[in-house]
């Protein structure tokens, strides 16, 4: 049933495409809307064997046999959830209804090339889907036109086509050397064959492929003009959920799925995650603009994630997989914040607000909740997540990992205050007298994540037990 995740918005793109009426046109919104909810929907309620049905026509249409676990389950709600957001923001934040379409459009692309990625079990077949989200990406990112975001397209553009020839060529060298490129037979040759010179070869590029595509230090360069410089509803889907799925969670499947972890690659993996948490983390405290601080903060928050699946244990990579969700809800939000200050204000300069909470009570609110879990402050979501990957490393013997990953907490902490004293906090600035709250269109998905953040933290017993713990089925 997996499958139907990647061909109903197929047929969704081809559909709202036909020459219809101009009338029907904003249909696409509400259509896009639909199939977010329906994922989410679907997800909340189906287990995973549901999704694990085989349709033998559709895998046949799509040339390639899907399977979904608890990790795959826990991608697909986060994909689901940012996408409804990053619709609503563009609801919110374009007045052009064609332009509407066109993002909606493109949004549900990305959408199917995430679906795809996710429940691949080849590499083939992951860097297909990799690229259709990567190429809708491109395009969301210079959707107005603007000569800033075409600048943050071009670097994005470029180094995404360096990591694109790393993986090509790690999948042939692989091919070549196995005569697969499947998980399992890879996993095989792995334990079997992992000293191979070749073999190696290819490993080193497909990692630094999925490095570049993370946005970890040192291939962190588009991040910052990436995410500042796209539309807000780009912002919101490409820090949300396409880099997190393009990048850390494709890292994640292969790490796993080609038990790759071996002495060398594990202390790879935990120092380039120890550098990005750290570096991003000062490199957010030195921003004036609300987008940028928040961009070297994804830089930092990716770090964690990728500082678990350097353990390998259990516990961290469910840690991990968690502070991914986690990450994807609260930076969604943050985003979102940032496109209704910048909408109601006109400024994206944190060193001209001030005071604006008065004014925009709910965004400020949601704000506090959406860099009080970044942080890791309980019973937030983003708490639970930090805590079980820092014991997790603790626990494996890296002691100092484990200390230096507490401490850039409180550089977040303290980044996160710095943003709040200067938007939101203290004297109302005297050209903002006549500032409004943002309309429905951004206060409901902001309340929403804010929820889902809180809610998190305090049903997460039950997460556990249900999506995360059951991992080592999966290792």
């Amino acid at each position: 049933m997996s499958a139907l995740l990647i061909l109903v918005p197929l047929v969704a793109v081809l559909a709202l495409n036909l020459p219809l009426p101009k009338n029907l046109r904003g249909l696409a919104f509400w259509a896009g809307l639909i199939l977010c909810m329906l994922q989410a929907a679907l997800v909340i309620r189906m287990p995973a064997p549901f999704w694990n049905i085989q349709l033998d026509t559709v895998n046949r249409l799509l040339l390639f046999k899907p399977y979904a676990d608890n990790i795959a389950l826990v991608m697909f709600l986060a994909i689901a959830t940012v996408s409804f957001v990053s619709l609503l923001i563009a609801r919110y934040s374009i007045e052009d209804e064609n332009k509407l379409f066109n993002f909606t459009n493109l949004l549900i692309l990305a959408m199917a090339g995430m679906n795809g990625l996710v429940v691949s079990q080849d590499l083939f077949s992951l860097y297909v889907f990799l690229e259709i989200a990567a190429v809708s990406s491109f395009i969301l990112i210079s959707f107005n036109g603007e000569k800033d975001a075409f600048e943050g397209t071009f670097k994005y553009l470029v180094l995404s086509a360096i990591a694109t020839a790393m993986i090509l060529s790690a999948i042939g060298l692989l091919m070549a050397v196995t005569g697969s490129v499947s998980f399992k037979a890879l996993s095989t040759v792995m334990t079997a064959h992992g000293g191979n010179p070749v073999i190696m070869l290819a490993v080193a590029l497909l990692l630094g492929g999925l490095f570049i595509k993370s946005g970890i230090v040192p291939f962190h360069g588009w991040v910052p003009d990436a995410y500042s410089s796209a539309p807000s509803a780009t912002s919101v889907l490409l820090a949300g959920i396409v880099t997190k799925t393009t990048g850390v969670y494709a890292l994640i499947t292969i790490v796993t799925k080609m038990h790759l972890l071996n002495h060398n690659i594990q202390i790879l993996i935990i120092t380039v995650a120890l550098v990005s948490i750290v570096v991003g983390a000062l490199a957010a405290l030195g921003q004036s603009d609300f987008k940028r601080m928040l961009a070297y903060s994804s830089i930092s928050q990716v770090g964690y994630i990728i500082l678990g699946l350097g353990i390998g244990t259990e516990m961290a990579i469910a840690g991990a997989v968690l502070h991914l969700f986690n990450h994807a809800i609260f930076k969604s939000l943050l985003f979102v914040n940032a496109a209704a200050v910048e909408k109601q204000t006109g400024t994206r300069n944190m060193d001209t607000l001030g005071g604006i909470s008065d004014k925009m009570p709910v965004t400020g609110f949601t704000s506090v909740v959406a860099f009080l879990s970044t942080a890791g402050i309980p019973p937030l979501s983003g708490f639970w997540s930090k805590l079980i990957i820092i014991i997790a490393v603790w626990k494996a013997g890296f002691l100092w990992s484990a200390l230096i990953a507490v401490l850039a907490s409180l550089l977040t902490l303290a980044y996160f205050l710095s943003m709040q004293r200067r938007v939101f906090f203290g004297k109302l600035a005297s050209n903002l007298e006549n500032l409004k709250e943002a309309n429905a269109w951004a206060l409901i998905p902001a309340c929403l994540l804010a929820a889902i953040t809180i809610g998190l933290g305090l049903f997460m017993p039950w997460l556990l037990n249900t999506f995360l713990l059951p991992i080592r089925s999966i290792l």
